[in-house]
């Protein structure tokens, strides 16, 4: 079984060496001891969200203090292909489920998409505290997964500026029931594009960023799939059924991480 994992602060992750001793405080040590019961002789990891991992032994034990021999440093190194979560808000929670799901299967990053049909709605105060609680989510769920990368939580799009936040990605694939085109077969066809144009890297040749725009419960609207399809998204279907907004996403992540070698 992997060791659990808690988040140290960046810059005294970055200090550790092999043989040093890390000092867990604050929330992370209390919940090491008091929630995981985690106690001396037990293995365990330190993370700093952005790809660092110390692996190390509990030395000591306190809700206050968690003291770490560090045993080896990595630095993991990102995907070679960035994953982009576009997850419109929905209603009940189902827009934090996806977000949640998503973390755990590995994306790199979650943008609140403010769409036409969302019933719910970020406005001011309101959207720093739909934010703050996105943050949060991806935080827990990176550190269910054992993930030594936090997803980056970005400012929320509405359908006007969507298209323009998307600008630079290299590939965009729209989450529609009544696309022609099956994802695999958009993500394989511009796979073999960036092979024949020579691309340097391997199997994910000429794709270094994916966003996936996964749609409210209402759907997305025509008016927001013309503007998307303008800026050079491609309309994509997973299969046969409707999925929810929270599981379309997900879903697609789990393709998108074989066909494009994230899980090999």
């Amino acid at each position: 079984m992997t060791s659990p994992i808690f988040f140290g602060d960046p810059e005294l992750v970055a200090d550790a060496v092999p043989g040093s001793v890390f000092a867990l405080t604050g929330p992370e040590a209390r919940h090491a001891v008091a929630v995981k019961r985690l106690a001396p002789g037990e293995d365990v990891d330190i993370v700093d969200g952005a790809g660092t991992r110390l692996r190390g032994t509990v030395r000591s034990a306190d809700p206050a203090l968690l003291e770490v021999d560090v045993r080896e440093v990595d630095a993991e190194p990102a995907p070679d292909c960035e994953i982009t979560l576009v997850q419109a808000l929905a209603k009940g929670d189902r827009d934090e489920q996806a977000i949640e799901a998503a973390t755990e299967l590995g994306v790199d990053a979650v943008l609140p998409w403010q769409s036409e049909r969302s019933i719910v709605r970020w406005r001011a105060e309101k959207a720093a505290k739909g934010q703050a609680k996105w943050r949060a989510v991806v935080t827990s769920a990176a550190k269910q997964s054992r993930r030594s990368r936090i997803p980056h939580v970005l400012d929320a799009a509405d359908s006007k500026t969507l298209s323009r936040r998307l600008e630079g990605t290299d590939l965009v694939l729209v989450l529609h029931e009544e696309a022609g085109t099956a994802l695999a077969g958009a993500v394989e066809a511009a796979l073999l594009q960036g092979s024949a144009a020579g691309s340097p890297g391997g199997e994910t040749s000429g794709i270094r960023s994916v966003a996936v725009v996964v749609g409210p419960e209402g759907g997305i609207s025509p008016a927001e799939l013309q503007a998307l399809g303008a800026a050079g998204a491609v309309p994509v279907r997973l299969g046969p059924h409707v999925l929810r907004s929270s599981s379309a996403g997900p879903a697609a992540l789990v393709l998108l991480n074989h066909l494009l070698g994230r899980w090999d």
